[in-house]
């Protein structure tokens, strides 16, 4: 019993380093110009290791922002009875904000110089965001493809982009009064 523990332990931590070798070298060197082979040097294992963790050097690239993706469409899915799609993912976005860490800084860096990269957490990032339109369509009684949760799904991918970035307190509550304010105008519309 205490073997398992300290060998899923050890599986984390090798994951993660290398995770952040990765990153580091994506962020330095970019994207295509890294090898697995760059990955494992840095990250103090094999290539067949890299491989084992992540099958594919995009989808360790991706990791981090699948989880990511994955726990939000986890929040909107899930929700208590009673709580709206949008108080999911202002309940999802604060907490998200508070468990942000150096490893998230490092994949932004990432994705600040790899931008084929970024365009492939945007499309995940809108696969998403177009799940939670339909939850809030049938909140709404509206159509899934109806004009104001393809309106809301616009600007609920804009606020979780930006705010992913900037994680002081004040800009999640503006972004959200934004958010609010614009379904309200269109209901009202």
């Amino acid at each position: 019993m205490m073997s398992e523990g300290l060998r899923e332990r050890s599986k984390a931590r090798r994951r993660e380093a290398i995770l952040r070798s990765a990153y580091e070298l994506f962020a330095t060197h970019g994207f295509e110009a890294t090898t697995i082979a760059d990955i494992a040097a840095a990250a103090e294992v094999s290539p067949r290791t890299v491989t084992l963790y992540f099958p594919s050097k995009l989808e360790l690239a991706t990791s981090q922002f699948d989880a990511f993706a994955d726990r939000l469409g986890t929040a909107l899915r899930e929700r208590p009875d009673g709580q709206t799609t949008l108080d999911a993912l202002e309940h999802w976005l604060r907490s998200e904000t508070v468990l942000r860490g150096d490893l998230d800084d490092l994949y932004d860096r990432m994705l600040d110089l790899n931008p084929q990269l970024r365009a492939v957490a945007n499309v995940r990032l809108t696969e998403v965001i177009q799940e939670g339109a339909r939850l809030l369509a049938e909140e709404r009684g509206d159509a899934p493809d109806g004009f104001v949760p393809r309106m809301v799904a616009a600007a609920a991918a804009a606020v979780v982009s930006e705010v992913c970035h900037r994680t002081q307190e004040a800009d999640l509550d503006t972004a959200m009064t934004f958010l609010r304010a614009g379904v309200g105008s269109l209901d009202s519309a």
